[in-house]
């Protein structure tokens, strides 16, 4: 079966990231040909493995990027140009990196603090600006109001670090909700535009199994996560969910 269109994730590590891959790119579930991308060659080749022992025809292809302008713009050039994916229309988006820093403030230093955000909010910042740019160029430019279509869903992985913080982790606390911010500001301007942004905020352990923490709420399954994600972009204009909070059953709040 041809895929339906192509997703591209960022952050296609061997837990969350294999778990959307494999919903996303299941003939049963998404079926998109799906874009991995992740700082680590190794760990992108494990995701596709184990996808693939699944599902051999799923349509899966490594770019190896960090989160730097310059990378990232050249992961999307890439795509584009990538024969796999010849034909296919952009329909879904998905920053989902891990980026966490633990220190005492006063041991904090103004460069890394300003590395950590860079890192984090500017590789969200380049991520969603490429992706809304080739959803428009993909699907047209036509609002919704004149008639135009759904362009895709761009989706950002949070967690509730966005919404509060602890002790040692004013870095991460500030990119956290950095991005979350910057989710909010993409959905207001580019929701009536076709593009639904969302900010899911994963509070809890994932894991790419289905074992007994699953069973009894103590984690969260990545195939879960995949197929939320799936069931977001699935969602028509008459109703788009902007912000969620995804957390096993047992997980304290």
């Amino acid at each position: 079966m041809a895929p339906s269109g192509l997703a591209i994730l960022i952050g296609a590590g061997p837990n969350t990231g294999t778990g959307i891959a494999r919903i996303l790119s299941s003939p049963s579930h998404g079926n998109l040909a799906v874009a991995l991308l992740a700082r680590r060659p190794d760990s992108i080749a494990s995701s596709i493995s184990t996808i693939r022992s699944a599902n051999p025809t799923a349509i899966l292809e490594a770019f190896p990027t960090d989160t730097s302008k310059a990378s990232l713009e050249q992961a999307f050039r890439d795509i584009k140009s990538h024969t796999s994916f010849a034909g296919l229309k952009l329909n879904m988006a998905i920053y989902s990196i891990k980026h966490s820093t633990k220190k005492p403030f006063l041991e904090e230093t103004r460069e890394d603090f300003e590395e950590s955000l860079e890192t984090y909010v500017g590789g969200a910042f380049t991520f969603a600006q490429e992706s809304v740019k080739r959803m428009f160029e993909d699907h047209g430019g036509k609002g919704l109001a004149e008639g135009g279509e759904k362009k895709g869903t761009l989706i950002f992985t949070g967690t509730l670090g966005a919404l509060r913080c602890s002790a040692q982790f004013a870095a991460y606390g500030a990119g956290r909700a950095s991005v979350r911010q910057l989710a909010q500001t993409l959905a207001r301007e580019m929701s009536e535009k076709g593009v639904h942004v969302v900010h899911a905020i994963a509070n809890g352990g994932i894991a790419d199994e289905d074992g007994e923490d699953q069973k009894t709420g103590k984690k969260m399954s990545a195939d879960a996560v995949g197929e939320t994600y799936l069931w977001l972009h699935g969602q028509k204009p008459c109703l788009w969910t902007h912000e969620l909070d995804m957390r096993p059953a047992c997980e304290k709040f």
